[in-house]
């Protein structure tokens, strides 16, 4: 730092300033520090301010080892937030979201000294792990239990389902069918949910839901069934992959899209707008739950005591070309 200082022709404090996103520093003053830490190749020693500040600048990270694309997105949104506040991730992978699995890791990541803990619990197994972090730890859930006590992010399942439900409720179908994701999923429980109270608010018959995984292969499994019952004109599904599943089943069928059935799905995956026919899907701000679930922990960490906080990000419902009239 003192080199940095010295080339940029400022004081030590000013580089610390700079390097800590202090406002109180001026814009040329700024790029004269930044550019003087690019000619150097200086980076700062987060073991060594961690001892100066007591305070690690590095932030816990617990997920499945997953390429599901919600929570892939999550964690990707949640390592950039981090890394514009100064913060590095430390991700701890599991292969299963159990209680055992998810304690090994959170005590490596304490054994670790780092600053809080972040969990992305999306599922009913993960709640007990949960509960057994120490309460002195700074700790935020993603998509985590709603009935337990701790601080959480999450995207409103039922509000976009709710969308996605009158979206197809709206373009004149008597009702809707829902392909689900897993029963041990809240997201698979907030979309069933936001489903049957838009299609009961709506007076519409509730048809029983058809159960599935995440998968594309297990929607054409449903899509499979669904598309040999002709009074079947709009289906619901918990998320895109599913929905592509599904059009390859009713292609394969001879039931055209949107034709005689439409879809809509959730996520709005990158290829969704690329799908035959477009993809109508919700859309979750994962940038604004990332940012949301930074806040809350860095205000744990702030004050040195865990909340109970709660945030909820509604999602936006994306119209294309999947969605239209019945026949």
């Amino acid at each position: 730092m003192t080199d940095v200082a010295r080339l940029a022709g400022v004081s030590h404090q000013t580089v610390s300033r700079v390097l800590n996103g202090h406002p109180n520093v001026r814009e040329q003053t700024r790029l004269r520090v930044r550019a003087a830490i690019a000619e150097l190749g200086y980076r700062p020693n987060r073991a060594a301010r961690a001892l100066v500040t007591g305070r690690s600048q590095v932030i816990g990270v617990v997920a499945q080892n997953s390429t599901l694309y919600g929570p892939a997105s999550l964690l990707a949104a949640f390592e950039q937030a981090a890394g514009a506040a100064g913060f590095a991730v430390n991700v701890g992978s599991v292969r299963s979201l159990d209680r055992q699995s998810i304690a090994e890791v959170v005590d490596r990541h304490l054994d670790q000294r780092v600053a809080g803990l972040v969990v992305i619990a999306p599922v009913v197994s993960a709640g007990e792990a949960v509960e057994q972090v120490p309460t002195g730890v700074p700790l935020v859930t993603i998509d985590g239990d709603p009935q337990r006590n701790t601080a959480l992010v999450t995207v409103d399942q039922a509000v976009g389902a709710r969308a996605a439900t009158r979206c197809l409720l709206d373009a004149g179908h008597e009702t809707v069918w829902h392909v689900s994701g897993p029963a041990d999923w809240f997201d698979s429980a907030g979309r069933i949910s936001g489903w049957e109270a838009e299609l009961r608010e709506a007076g519409a018959e509730v048809p029983p839901v058809v159960s599935a995984d995440w998968s594309a292969a297990s929607g054409y499994r449903a899509g499979q069934m669904l598309a040999r019952m002709r009074d079947v004109t709009a289906i619901f599904a918990a998320n895109d992959h599913l929905a592509l599943g599904i059009l390859r089943a009713l292609h394969e069928r001879g039931r055209r899209v949107p034709g005689e059935v439409s879809i809509a799905g959730f996520d709005d995956v990158p290829e969704a707008a690329y799908f035959i026919p477009p993809l109508t899907t919700v859309r979750p701000d994962f940038d604004a739950v990332a940012r949301a679930s930074l806040d809350l922990l860095l205000r744990q960490i702030e004050s040195g005591a865990r909340s109970g906080e709660r945030y909820t990000i509604e999602p936006t419902l994306v119209v294309r070309d999947s969605v239209a009239p019945p026949p």
